[in-house]
């Protein structure tokens, strides 16, 4: 994807509605729905000590009648996030409040089960059920890249395979035999179902691909919701989008 697409999509997406508008509008609700998650996340990472510290405060609005969502949306917050911050400021553990999430007939105020229920259907990245659609973007992922490499009659070696007592990190595919990719030797393929913006690919490079290529060799990550055209490499890691399909991996010859 181009950087000024990415840029457009990235800046407007601030509310659960920006992300249904654009999946109203025809695009790729796993492209926009992760984009979505990425930005909130972010947020969170940088202002989530500050939030909490308003946390009396918070506690005292909600007190004199104001909603979680309202507390929320004045605080451009994800919603189950301020209800946590409130909920344990007001006594309750972390794990009482995620059981209160899970199941709001808990609570003894049905007007409080209303209010989670309404956070909850509200919060796109925090919510069980994000949670859950986040791990079958996982899993989708995984999917498309194995029946890819068993389409080819490629063998490798999964995660699992590979998982061991001694923490050292593995790819999610290694392959048995050393394979090209557009002519560039492979060793290993890492499948992400996150989008490969400057960030995002950063961060994986510094905590998973550049070890990898220490530990095995060179090799490929996929993002299959989609990734930036120009994300600078570094040494022996290749990046591909769900393009990948449309190729096939090539022998090695020394």
């Amino acid at each position: 994807m181009e950087y000024e697409e990415y840029k457009k999509l990235y800046d407007s997406l601030n509310r659960p509605d920006d992300v249904r508008r654009f999946i109203e509008n025809g695009y790729d609700h796993r492209l926009i729905e992760t984009l979505y998650t990425q930005k909130t996340s972010r947020d969170v990472k940088k202002r989530f000590h500050s939030v909490k510290q308003k946390a009396p405060i918070l506690l005292r609005e909600w007190k004199k009648g104001r909603t979680l969502m309202e507390i929320a949306d004045r605080n451009r917050f994800p919603p189950i996030l301020i209800a946590m911050l409130i909920f344990q400021e007001d006594g309750a553990s972390r794990k009482r409040f995620w059981e209160f999430i899970r199941s709001p007939e808990l609570l003894e105020s049905p007007q409080t089960a209303e209010e989670v229920r309404e956070v909850v259907k509200n919060d796109l990245v925090y919510s069980p059920v994000a949670d859950e659609r986040h791990k079958e973007r996982g899993v989708w992922g995984e999917t498309l890249l194995q029946d890819w490499l068993n389409g080819q009659s490629i063998t490798y070696r999964t995660e699992n395979d590979l998982r061991g007592g001694d923490g050292q990190k593995t790819p999610d595919c290694l392959l048995d035999e050393p394979m090209t990719y557009d002519g560039k030797k492979i060793c290993w393929i890492e499948s992400k179902a996150s989008f490969g913006d400057n960030v995002e690919f950063r961060l994986n490079s510094r905590k998973q691909l550049c070890p990898y290529t220490q530990l095995f060799g060179p090799g490929l990550v996929v993002y299959w919701t989609g990734c930036l055209d120009d994300l600078e490499c570094p040494p022996d890691v290749y990046v591909s989008d769900v393009s990948v399909l449309e190729k096939k991996l090539g022998k090695l010859t020394e």
